[in-house]
């Protein structure tokens, strides 16, 4: 083998290596699944803060690489008309092996009115909400998502009137 092929297979073998590395970690290394819970926070209307609601089911994912990557199945039997209502919920995706979460569907039900999103706990971290998704069976999927506060405060802009005021950098 000359210098120049056993170069090639080096510089292809580590890069084909590197991506797969770089897929594992992000798809699997960094998320822990959550232990059995029998109660999740939703928010009241009206109400300032969260309160424990009894939940069956729970499947959980998260991780402490990242706000955003909480992932939650489990069904409610409470009246999803008793909570805040989230108006711009946009589930984000879970990994392929967290099956029960499906970004696409849950999305789509939101959308055509077949499901119900409400704030399960506001800034969970700072510019960071919990949003449950609801549907008239009870089956119900939670998520993280990034807040109008902290889309303008994680991408350097004053925050809007009524957001709390952010952490110190």
């Amino acid at each position: 083998m000359t210098l120049a092929r056993f170069l090639v297979v080096l510089l292809v073998g580590g890069t084909l290596l590197a991506g797969v590395g770089a897929w594992y970690l992000t798809v699997y290394a960094y998320y822990d699944r959550l232990p059995a819970q029998e109660t999740v926070l939703l928010t009241p209307v009206g109400a300032a803060a969260a309160q424990p609601v009894a939940v069956r089911g729970f499947e959980g994912i998260d991780s402490d690489s990242a706000p955003i990557r909480y992932r939650a199945c489990f069904t409610l039997d409470a009246d999803v008309a008793q909570f805040t209502p989230y108006p711009e919920a946009a589930p984000r995706i879970a990994p392929g092996w967290f099956d029960c979460f499906d970004a696409h569907a849950i999305g789509a039900a939101l959308e055509e009115g077949r499901a119900t999103a409400v704030l399960g706990q506001g800034h969970i971290r700072y510019g960071i909400d919990r949003v449950v998704a609801v549907f008239p069976d009870g089956r119900a999927f939670a998520w993280h998502q990034i807040n109008p506060c902290g889309e303008a405060h994680f991408d350097g802009d004053p925050v809007p009137p009524g957001c709390p005021p952010p952490p110190e950098r």
